[in-house]
């Protein structure tokens, strides 16, 4: 193979461009980067194709791109081409809500929904999200594996080109269950997992877990699928963050992504019995630094909580600019926490297509840009870095979507952050309701 395990090289053709799929991201490749990966990195290749190439030139291409030696040609994405910019990357599909686990920090809605898409539906909304320009599928909920027809929604997303990646709880996942998934096409695993210890892990998660998620990882290694780690930080586990990264790294896992509790829905509910200390964080600081430092062949991921650092994290890399998410019962939104702004009036799978949501629909282009922004934000440097913060934990901290996320020490309510960190404290959490 010339590209890492879990990377797929291919043609869009909604873009007219080479891409390289990924686990947890998208590269769309200009016709240099795109030789690069077809002859996998053979400089006598490559000189049939350009003048004058030495290795030199093509180093940062290699080291970029992981190229391995071998060569390998794309595979075809279908789609329609000649859709207009801005194009969306990555779907959220979040298949349910419903979950085996009772985490604690869950980010879903306090009042789940019950009703879910057909079989049918999802795969016109695949459909439309291919043609739209999505490259990346994530199947997510509540528990994805919940629903029986994952498998062939699984294999309707390959056949179009998509990028699948499953975020579970792995409960629900047996051998032949796996299997399935496996012949459908699933390019990629992320498992969660609450903590490094028995006792502690199965505490957060409301069940007996951690045990069949040691099982389930095995499961997914002797796959030989490509492998990530999930694991939500808070008070309770933070001060174990190395010896829970080490876990990750002895299951098996290419990709370790350790990330604060963002506080949405049950999270926020539980945000004062979740919030680390100033203390907590800064050891966390130190522990991340280290490991990252000592498994440089694993790609490591420190996501620290905005709420400590004055600066707000970036809001979906932009309000309705790369990603959407349909939630279970077909309602589109800019992003998973969207629901909170009682305002927003999200359009439906089931009354409208997905071209119109996203270019036409007054959710999507509500804070689109830069040009919805007041003061600070509208003459800040940093506009088109945090777009402003997050529109949500804007609305739950102050009552309006359009403020400055209080998470930015320039906020004019920025006291709503300092205030909350002053309030954390151990006191028992509410688990999430299945």
């Amino acid at each position: 193979m010339s590209l890492r395990p879990g990377v797929r090289f291919g043609f869009d053709e909604v873009r007219q461009a080479h891409v390289l799929l990924q686990p947890e991201g998208v590269q769309v490749l200009n016709e240099t980067a795109a030789a690069v990966v077809r002859a996998g990195g053979d400089i006598a290749v490559l000189r049939e194709e350009f003048d004058d190439v030495e290795a030199a030139d093509i180093l940062p291409i290699c080291a970029q791109l992981d190229v391995r030696p071998g060569r390998t040609e794309p595979e075809p994405l279908k789609g329609q081409p000649g859709n207009p910019e801005p194009m969306p990357f990555g779907l959220l599909a979040e298949l349910t809500y419903r979950c085996p686990l009772r985490c604690p920090y869950c980010s879903n809605s306090l009042e789940l929904g019950t009703v879910e898409l057909d079989t049918a539906t999802w795969l016109r909304v695949l459909d439309e999200a291919r043609a739209l320009g999505v490259l990346q599928l994530h199947l997510s909920g509540g528990e994805p594996l919940a629903r029986k027809d994952l498998s062939t929604i699984t294999r309707h997303a390959r056949d179009l080109g998509l990028y699948t990646n499953l975020v579970t709880s792995g409960i629900g996942l047996s051998a032949p269950r796996l299997d399935e998934l496996v012949a459908a096409g699933l390019d990629h695993v992320q498992l969660s997992i609450q903590d490094s210890r028995v006792a502690e892990a199965d505490a957060i998660a409301g069940i007996a877990a951690h045990e069949r998620k040691l099982a389930i990882a095995k499961l997914v290694t002797d796959a030989g699928l490509p492998f990530s780690v999930n694991v939500v930080l808070h008070r309770h586990n933070v001060s174990r963050l190395a010896e829970i990264a080490q876990l990750a790294i002895d299951l098996g896992a290419q990709r370790l992504e350790l990330a604060h509790t963002q506080y949405y829905g049950w999270g926020l509910l539980n945000r004062a019995a979740l919030m680390p200390s100033r203390e907590q964080i800064a050891l966390a600081d130190a522990a991340a630094a280290e490991i990252i430092a000592a498994h440089r062949d694993v790609e490591i991921v420190y996501v620290r909580p905005d709420y400590y650092d004055g600066v707000p994290k970036p809001c979906m890399n932009g309000w309705g600019s790369t990603q959407l998410v349909v939630d279970p019962g077909g309602q589109v939104l800019p992003c998973p926490a969207a629901t909170v702004i009682p305002d927003l009036s999200p359009l439906s799978v089931l009354s409208d297509s997905l071209s119109f949501i996203w270019y036409h629909s007054e959710p999507f282009n509500r804070f689109r840009g830069t040009s919805w922004m007041r003061e600070p934000c509208r003459s800040c440097p940093r506009r088109e870095v945090d777009f402003g913060g997050c529109r949500c934990q804007a609305f739950q901290l102050t009552g309006d979507a359009a403020q400055t996320d209080p998470a930015c020490a320039l906020s004019p309510r920025h006291e709503a952050v300092t205030a909350a960190i002053a309030s954390a404290s151990p006191v028992p959490f509410t688990p999430r309701r299945r």
